[in-house]
């Protein structure tokens, strides 16, 4: 079975991990992931830009699950402070689950340069540079996992959501490679692809109800893959063949759809 560990067609998972870095940790999707892990008996660092929000969602933690959880302020956007937050993280974490994103408001043709510019270093730029840094200390140390949630918008664009979408296609891209480089150091490297999702971000928007999923959904759904030792995901499922079908539509025919 390609992408995971199996034995007589049944998933493998290794046990929960001790320490796991959440980066983007007050988005919806971050408290659920945060939650199902210090529910497993993993314990946290919650890292995001909301400092109170960061603390509310610890003391949930603490209080529900008895794990512990450390807050760390982290902005993706400021590169250049990337190596000196990696190196503040004592003891090293076994693996980094990054959840950091932001849909930005369609249609995107009337975006300036700085929403622009803003929107590739949240969704793409800023991810590449905190996770090289964390993936050269885990293949140092020979061990480590790494979880991108990237999405189906970066399979293919859209003419709503272009900017988005090429951003969340270099994350896709880069995970892909940066696994192939970890795979011998023993680092895994999982790539998420969520569909709609309820969340803040989405919110106002009409979405299908057979294809959007909760934030708690997706947060099983990642923690369950990145145990397994999966190396791409789809959620919901059916977005795999969906997706499939929008890269196979010729471009004469793709360009002219409107949505």
């Amino acid at each position: 079975m390609t992408g995971r560990h199996a034995t007589g067609g049944h998933e493998r998972r290794a046990p929960a991990p001790e320490r796991v870095l959440i980066l983007g940790a007050t988005s919806d999707i971050g408290r659920a992931v945060a939650l199902e892990y210090a529910r497993a008996g993993s314990d946290l660092e919650l890292a995001g830009r909301r400092p109170e929000a960061l603390e509310e969602l610890a003391a949930r933690i603490r209080a529900e699950t008895g794990r512990e959880a450390r807050t760390l302020y982290f902005d993706a956007r400021e590169m250049e402070g990337h190596d000196a937050f990696v190196a503040v993280l004592d003891p090293l974490p076994d693996g980094v689950v990054c959840l950091v994103g932001e849909l930005g408001q369609p249609p995107h043709e009337v975006a300036d340069a700085a929403t622009v510019r803003n929107l590739l270093d949240t969704n793409f730029v800023g991810l590449a540079t905190v996770l090289n840094a964390l993936a050269r200390r885990f293949e140092r140390r020979g061990s480590g996992f790494i979880v991108g949630v990237s999405s189906v918008a970066g399979d293919r664009g859209r003419a709503s959501n272009y900017i988005y979408g090429s951003a969340k296609a270099g994350l896709t891209a880069y995970l892909s490679g940066l696994r192939a480089r970890l795979h011998p150091a023993g680092v895994h490297v999982l790539t998420v692809k969520p569909g709609f999702v309820r969340t803040r971000m989405t919110a106002g928007l009409r979405l299908p109800p057979l294809l959007t999923a909760t934030p708690e959904e997706v947060a099983r759904r990642i923690v369950r893959a990145q145990r397994a030792g999966r190396e791409v995901i789809y959620h919901r499922r059916a977005w795999r063949p969906i997706m499939a079908c929008i890269r196979a539509l010729p471009e004469a025919l793709f360009k002219r759809l409107r949505w």
